[in-house]
């Protein structure tokens, strides 16, 4: 009988007071912390994720132009695009993907995706978190506290032990006046789990990261002794909770300061330009004037540009050791995949070429550096488009079916799970939500996805509500 894993963070024991708890208790709850470390024995074979970059498409890509046409349906429902061969027998996919094309035998797709949120936020928490959103299906018009823990956070909490200098990662953050997708973060397993973020300078096509930078006239030298003086303090408030708490912040962001490798990750332009180039550079209009979002101007057409050096950071971030990498394709405000006017002008024009050269740069590069098959790439969106296209020539909300894209760690490459009907509008085999997405990504890193979880009052939940998709891989 599997014994279940608590993995109620030691701030949470603390706060809920030492007269309260039994030495058999205490016992009990390092057990339990200790076994959510195991691996899980049900790889069959397959050898457990070095990383996982999951690539988020905000605003909902359309899987009826992209990876499930529908070329046999009316006009209506087909829209203007055409198939195309790919390196895959009979594997068809959009024309205006064709590198993509050109790599399908690295990627599983995942044709069955749905759940219940008609809302991008809603949406969204569903699936960054693979749980159904606490607050419904609503739009959050200003940011919410966090309640479940991503996928990224679970992760570095499971992993706590390994003394990671960097377990998770979220880029870009670009603009203080555009909210951040929900949902990022450590949610009830706290703040020490939120990923390290990293902010993109469009004008200097560069990366930083606020905590690799030291305050103005403080050298190494000043660093380290305030570190002594910190550490001095510390150990004399070692019993208190929020000192406990600190104390983890704060070593995690000198591990950070101590390492050369992630520093060295965010030097992109140490990259050959012609793999940049590889990667592409966004050269769509600053103001595109039409799909979703109402736009921040140059600035944010700036950003955009850098949406295939986002993917190529990722990669070097996975050299430097990341585990898990978060890659934000847009941000909630401005121009993105929420198509619901001309979709298919802004498909062409602006969302699917760079999108295609980027993904396609990234299997690649994993693939001829030998990290393809210890890497696993997620791309997928928060929702689909409707089949039937609407009065405005655009697709609206669809979470009743749509598709993943996943390459690399050791799925079965051209491999198709599950199905959509004839007009792509609801699974007719092999259904999959996001819960089963979220088991998948657990299980892969050899964490078992039942293992349980605990909020700040102690109430378990297993560590993923679904099942793996192990078709994917075995």
């Amino acid at each position: 009988m599997r014994k279940p894993c608590s993995l109620m963070p030691r701030r949470a024991l603390l706060q809920a007071g030492l007269g309260g708890l039994s030495l058999t208790g205490l016992l009990r709850a390092r057990a339990a912390a200790q076994a959510a470390d195991r691996e899980s024995p049900s790889l069959g074979g397959l050898a457990p994720l070095r990383s996982c970059i999951f690539l988020f498409y905000y605003g909902g890509p359309s899987h009826i132009d992209t990876y499930d046409l529908k070329p046999c349906a009316p006009a209506e429902i087909r829209g203007e695009f055409q198939p195309i061969a790919t390196s895959v027998p009979g594997l068809n996919i959009c024309e205006h993907l064709p590198t993509m094309a050109r790599v399908m035998h690295h990627v599983a797709l995942v044709r069955s995706l749905h759940h219940g949120n008609r809302l991008h936020d809603s949406a969204s928490i569903e699936t960054l978190t693979g749980r159904l959103p606490p607050q419904g299906d609503q739009e959050l018009f200003a940011p919410m506290a966090q309640v479940f823990p991503s996928f990224g956070g679970a992760l570095s909490w499971v992993r706590r032990g390994r003394g990671l200098p960097l377990p998770h990662a979220a880029l870009p953050h670009v603009f203080h006046n555009v909210v951040d997708v929900p949902c990022q973060g450590g949610g009830f397993l706290g703040p020490s789990f939120d990923p390290f973020t990293i902010r993109v300078d469009p004008q200097t096509r560069s990366y930083t990261a606020e905590l690799l930078q030291s305050p103005e006239g403080v050298d190494i030298d000043r660093g380290a002794q305030r570190r002594e003086l910190l550490d001095a303090v510390d150990r004399g408030l070692d019993l208190l909770p929020r000192a406990q708490a600190a104390r983890a912040t704060y070593q995690r962001a000198y591990a950070l300061l101590d390492s050369p490798a992630v520093r060295a990750a965010l030097a992109i332009d140490r990259e050959d330009p012609k793999l940049r180039d590889r990667y592409g550079f966004d050269s769509a209009p600053a103001s595109v004037g039409e799909g979703g979002g109402g736009g921040n101007g140059a600035e944010l057409g700036l950003a955009r540009q850098m949406r295939g050096q986002n993917l190529l950071l990722a990669r070097r971030l996975v050299e430097a050791g990341v585990p898990f990498i978060n890659v934000y394709d847009f941000k909630q405000q401005g121009q993105n995949w929420d198509a619901h006017f001309k979709c298919f002008n802004q498909h062409k024009r602006f969302l699917l070429p760079i999108a295609d050269q980027s993904l396609s740069a990234l299997i690649e590069d994993l693939e001829s550096r030998g990290l393809l098959d210890s890497t696993l790439v997620v791309a997928v969106g928060e929702f689909g488009r409707t089949p039937r296209i609407n009065r405005d020539g655009g697709r609206d909300h669809w979470p009743d079916c749509y598709t993943a894209v996943l390459a690399g760690g050791g799925v079965k490459g051209g491999f198709i799970h599950g199905a959509s009907d004839r007009f792509g509008a609801y699974p007719v085999s092999d259904p999959v939500t996001p819960a089963d997405l979220a088991a998948t990504i657990y299980w892969r890193f050899g964490v078992d996805h039942r293992a349980e979880i605990h909020d700040a009052v102690g109430r378990p939940f297993p560590l993923a509500a679904g099942e793996p998709i192990r078709s994917l891989f075995l």
